[in-house]
C-alpha cells in the first residue's frame, strides 16, 4: 500500500477528551465541508431538505465544528463522508480529504458512478491509504443493484475498502425505492465479499423492510438518524436482535447533534457488552480490518 507523508496533513488536533479512562466513541457517519465552502453548503442543502422537511442543522459544517463537537461527547474518531455528485468532483474531494485526515477525522471520498476511470479510481483511494468510499444514491443517481455499478463493487471488494452507502428514503428527495433493503440483499448476496456498512439503521424510514429482510443478517447497519424518529421500544428490539458486532454508531452530524444521538442510545438501555460494541469495538474491528 503506498505510504502518504504524514506532513502533508494540516490537521493534527490535539485530543482533549472530557472524562478520561472510559473508552472512546467511533462516529461511523458525519459531514464536514472545506472553510471557503462550509457556508454555501449548509445554506443550500438547507434549503434543498426544507422543501420537503423541518430540515435543521445541529453543526455549521466546518471541521473545527465537528471536532469541537467530539470534544464535548469523547468521541476519538468520526468518519467524515464526501459525496460527489458529478465525475469532476473526485480530485478536489480526495484533495481536501488528504488535507483534513489525522488521528480523529477518518474521510471516505467519494466516487461518481458515471465516471468511466471510476475503477482506477478506487484504487487511487485505497492507494492514498483510505479505508472507505461514501456513495448517495439520490444525490449520485442511481440504483444499488445497478448492474453499472457491478465492476465498481467489484474493485472496491479487491481493495478491501468499506463502503459507506445511504441506505432507505431520504428526506431532500421524492420517494424512489433505489437503494431499499430488497436492493441491499441483491448486492450483497452478488458481492458477499463487499464490506457495505448501510445507514440509518438498515434503510431510512424503510424499517418494517429492515425488519422483514435484513434484521438478523450479517449486514453492517450504522444508526444515524434514526432514533431520532423511530419508537424507542422498537428501536432497541431491532438493535438487540441483529448480530452484535454488526451495529455501528453514527449520527450524520451535522444534521442532528452527536450529543442527541448519544442520549438516545443510551435511552435505550441495551446490554453493556452490546452498547460497547456499537460505541467503538465494531467500528475499530472494521476500519482495522483495511
Amino acid at each position: 500500500m503506498k505510504k502518504s507523508c504524514p506532513g502533508r496533513f494540516a490537521i493534527t488536533p490535539k485530543i482533549t477528551y472530557n472524562n478520561p479512562g472510559m473508552n472512546w466513541i467511533i462516529d461511523f457517519h458525519t459531514h464536514a465541508f472545506p472553510e471557503e465552502l462550509a457556508e454555501r453548503a449548509m445554506k443550500a442543502l438547507l434549503q434543498e431538505g426544507k422543501k420537503k422537511s423541518d430540515v435543521t442543522a445541529h453543526l455549521d459544517g466546518r471541521v473545527s465544528s465537528l471536532l469541537s463537537s467530539m470534544d464535548r461527547n469523547n468521541i476519538e474518531k468520526s468518519i467524515v463522508c464526501s459525496i460527489a455528485t458529478k465525475p469532476s468532483q473526485f480530485e478536489p474531494i480526495l484533495a481536501w480529504s488528504q488535507k483534513i485526515r489525522s488521528d480523529r477525522l477518518v474521510p471516505f471520498p467519494s466516487v461518481h458512478p458515471d465516471d468511466p476511470d471510476a475503477m482506477e479510481k478506487v484504487s487511487r483511494i485505497k492507494g492514498e491509504g483510505f479505508k472507505g468510499i461514501k456513495f448517495h444514491p439520490y444525490y449520485q443517481n442511481f440504483s444499488i443493484d445497478e448492474k453499472r455499478l457491478f465492476p465498481i463493487y467489484k474493485r472496491i471488494s479487491a481493495e478491501g475498502l468499506i463502503v459507506l452507502m445511504h441506505t432507505g428514503f431520504d428526506l431532500a428527495f421524492e420517494r424512489k425505492r433505489i437503494c431499499d433493503p430488497e436492493k441491499i440483499i441483491r448486492v450483497i448476496e452478488t458481492f458477499p465479499d463487499l464490506k457495505l456498512v448501510t445507514s440509518h439503521l438498515g434503510a431510512w424510514e424503510d424499517w418494517d423492510e429492515v425488519e422483514r429482510l435484513l434484521i438478523g443478517k450479517n449486514i453492517y447497519m450504522e444508526i444515524s438518524y434514526a432514533l431520532d424518529i423511530l419508537d424507542k421500544g422498537r428501536a432497541r428490539r431491532m438493535i438487540s436482535a441483529h448480530p452484535a458486532e454488526y451495529m455501528l454508531f453514527g449520527t450524520d452530524s451535522p444534521w442532528t447533534g452527536q450529543d442527541k444521538t448519544l442520549s438516545l442510545l443510551k435511552g435505550l438501555e441495551l446490554k453493556a457488552d452490546i452498547e460497547k460494541k456499537v460505541l467503538r469495538e465494531n467500528a475499530l474491528t472494521l476500519l482495522n480490518s483495511v
